[in-house]
């Protein structure tokens, strides 16, 4: 096969990718949720654990779904379901409706998640890991932030707090007025954040660590094509929280195997999906620096809902 050929079909296969990835309002009001669909045990009380929009559906289901499996073969007394959203206003949505037992939302969410019946009793590990990281192809010349000046620039929704807002604060902070100054896209997903700088349709786009190594390993190509060319400050990562009318009983049993997984051998692998080291205990008190941060954001870059 030519190399001309092999490249055409690359960028059908990539661009796939982004259509996936993707979402428009219209897809919104018709989108149904991914829901692993694992037999229900007969007599036992379904709990349902929702994920926000770490990444596409597809690939979230692929990276979570072997923790929700280990929770359904260790705890007996209840059965678990996965659900992903596609996007973050559709995750929102069906959690501060009340909707999930447990969840994964990010730390903004969680926060938000207090107040419609809440509360965190947990945390992903690795916060040196939860920071936002700004892409730009190798070939486009880019060196500093003035020249994103005039462009566009791909983040995965509006109120993604690593893979958006901590970017927009990173140029702000380094005398770009992201809000008047670029060109802002919110694409759907940190896949699709990424793919559209790929694909030149984005002079730029923001995500964070993981989505970004997950990608790599599946197509080196973006390791060739692109670059980390800033990164962020870090913050607390991403928080477990739980419905306040879900048996204590059940939430020990739960914390006691999430925090329990790199001790073992299963659980390691468990986690090297998410590509995550641990979970950890949390509380309300453990994102007060995530408060202070949406408040200085909010001033400066713009308000947040």
């Amino acid at each position: 096969m030519k190399a001309r050929d092999r490249q055409r079909i690359l960028i059908l296969l990539l661009a796939s990718v982004l259509i996936i990835s993707g979402c428009s309002q219209e897809n919104e009001k018709t989108y149904k949720p991914t829901v692993s669909d694992s037999p229900e045990r007969s007599g036992v009380p379904v709990y349902i654990f929702s994920i926000h929009p770490l990444h596409n559906p597809m690939r979230l289901h692929q990276v979570f779904w072997p923790m929700i499996d280990y929770l359904n073969r260790n705890i007996h007394n209840a059965q678990f379901k996965l659900e992903a959203s596609r996007n973050y206003t559709a995750y929102e949505a069906k959690l501060y409706d009340g909707q999930a037992h447990f969840s994964l939302p990010n730390p903004l969410q969680a926060i938000k998640s207090l107040k419609h019946g809440y509360r965190i009793f947990g945390k992903m590990g690795d916060d040196n890991n939860f920071r936002g990281i700004i892409l730009v192809r190798k070939d486009s010349g880019i060196k500093k932030v003035e020249q994103l000046k005039g462009k566009a620039i791909s983040y995965p929704a509006p109120y993604a707090l690593i893979a958006t807002l901590m970017p927009q604060y990173y140029l702000y902070t380094h005398g770009l007025d992201v809000m008047h100054d670029t060109e802002t896209r919110y694409v759907g997903s940190q896949e699709s954040s990424i793919m559209n700088v790929y694909l030149g349709n984005t002079a730029a786009g923001a995500t964070w660590p993981p989505p970004w190594y997950a990608l790599m390993e599946e197509r080196p190509e973006l390791k060739e094509a692109l670059e980390v060319k800033w990164q962020t400050d870090s913050l607390p990562n991403n928080a477990l929280v739980v419905r306040k009318d879900v048996p204590a009983e059940l939430v020990h049993q739960v914390a006691d195997l999430l925090f329990n997984l790199h001790t073992h051998e299963e659980g390691r692998q468990i986690l090297n999906r998410m590509k995550l080291t641990r979970f950890e205990p949390a509380t309300e008190q453990t994102y007060q620096k995530v408060v202070e941060f949406i408040a200085i954001f909010s001033k400066t870059v713009r308000p947040v809902e």
